[in-house]
Formats: C-alpha cells, sequence, structure tokens
C-alpha cells in the first residue's frame, strides 16, 4: 500500500482509533515534523485536541544516527544504560550532547508552542502519532521520556512500520497502531508518493487550526448537552 500523502495517511490511522473517538481522557500527539500533519488528520476525525511532542535524539558522537538516549517536551530525558556502558560514554560526553539538543529542543518547543501552556499528559491517554516509523529506536526512548510525565496510558500510532518494529515498540507502549505493516522494509519514505518535508510553519499552522476547531467543537457539545 502507498499512501497519496500524509493527509491521506493520517485519515486511514484514524480509523483504525475509532475507539478513542471524543473521549475527554485522550490528548493526540504528532512528533514533528511529518508526524504533525498525520496527528492533525488523527485528531480532527476523531474529535480529539492535538498537541505536539518534541523529541530529540542525544546521538553518539561521531555515530549520530545511533542513539544512547533522548529528550522531549518537559524537558524530560532517558538514557540507555547499556548502550552508555557498552560504549564508555563519560558524563561530561553525555552532558555535551544533551545541552546541544536541549538548545535545539528548546527553540523548536517555543516556535511550535507560541503562547500555548507547557505540555501536561498527566492522567491522560496519549495517541503518540508520526508519519512512520523505521527502527523505533529514538521514539522507543521518547516513549520512556513520555512515561515521565505521567500518563495514564501511551497508544503509539503510524501509518506504516516494519514487523520487527511494531514488536520493540510493544515492550514499550500500551498499544501500538499500525495501518500497514510490510514485510519488504526499505524507508518510510517508499510507502508515500508525495513524502515532501513538512516546514517548521506548516507545523505551527496546523496546531493552531487544530486548537481552534476543537474549541470550537468542544464549545458545540457543551452547549447540546454532549460532553467529551
Amino acid at each position: 500500500m502507498i499512501f497519496r500523502n500524509r493527509q491521506e495517511a493520517g485519515r486511514r490511522l484514524a480509523l483504525l482509533l475509532g475507539k478513542y473517538e471524543n473521549r475527554q481522557d485522550v490528548i493526540v500527539l504528532g512528533v514533528p515534523r511529518g508526524g504533525v500533519p498525520v496527528a492533525f488528520e488523527v485528531a480532527s476525525a476523531l474529535g480529539l485536541p492535538l498537541d505536539v511532542f518534541v523529541l530529540r535524539k542525544l546521538g553518539v558522537p561521531g555515530c549520530e544516527e545511533l542513539a544512547f538516549g533522548a529528550i522531549g517536551s518537559g524537558s524530560v530525558r532517558v538514557l540507555d544504560r547499556d548502550t552508555v556502558e557498552y560504549l564508555g560514554l563519560s558524563d561530561s560526553v553525555i552532558e555535551l550532547v544533551t545541552r546541544e539538543q536541549k538548545a535545539e529542543l528548546d527553540r523548536r518547543e517555543r516556535s511550535y508552542r507560541g503562547d500555548r501552556p507547557p505540555l501536561n499528559v498527566r492522567g491522560m491517554t496519549v495517541l503518540l502519532v508520526d508519519d512512520g516509523i523505521a527502527t523505533g529506536s529514538s521514539l522507543r526512548a521518547g516513549i520512556r521520556a513520555l512515561r515521565q510525565m505521567q500518563p495514564a496510558a501511551i497508544v503509539v500510532a503510524a501509518p506504516v512500520a516494519p514487523w520487527e518494529t511494531v514488536s520493540r515498540l510493544k515492550d514499550e507502549a500500551d498499544e501500538v497502531v499500525c495501518a500497514e505493516i510490510p514485510e519488504t522494509f526499505y524507508g518510510v519514505g517508499q510507502f508515500y508518493q508525495d513524502f515532501s518535508q513538512v516546514s517548521d510553519q506548516e507545523v505551527v499552522e496546523l496546531l493552531n487550526v487544530g486548537s481552534r476547531a476543537h474549541r470550537v467543537e468542544t464549545h458545540r457539545g457543551a452547549a447540546s448537552g454532549t460532553f467529551r
């Protein structure tokens, strides 16, 4: 299956998440940048609030694709102690990489959130949405970081991911939902006709539109006596 674009992928993904529709205790978090357009479609289809979970991988110096941890929204950090110990990473190296990535995380948080309050998911069921998952290494670290914010449950949702990755993510998340789990997987972009880069500005615009739309729907529901 090839998705036309992230919008179509998000709408297909929403069909698999119907049990969460219109629930007051559920929030959709998009992983920037590419996950936000998908998350927007999910939140819109299910009548749920949309927010963003900024995630920055902590990469091993000289081999940045290999993660030894991650930091996320709310300045939460998790470290993969096995990787840290195996590679003999010093505290000074860990702190240096953390400072560098936190600076970028803070920049993105300011850009994306604007005047929104800090992310608060305590006691909520979180639908953590990305546009696709390859190895899932940074996302697994992100889930551990998100756990520190004390949500009731974390549901990872993506249009596509290989079976091995889905299996590993099930050890970290409460639920994993994928529209497509192909036998042959080379990369996320393989499953999109349009996999063009998403800009920071597009992320901000989608978050703003999603926020306004949810406020309107919530107001209508309250006026009609239907509560989410």
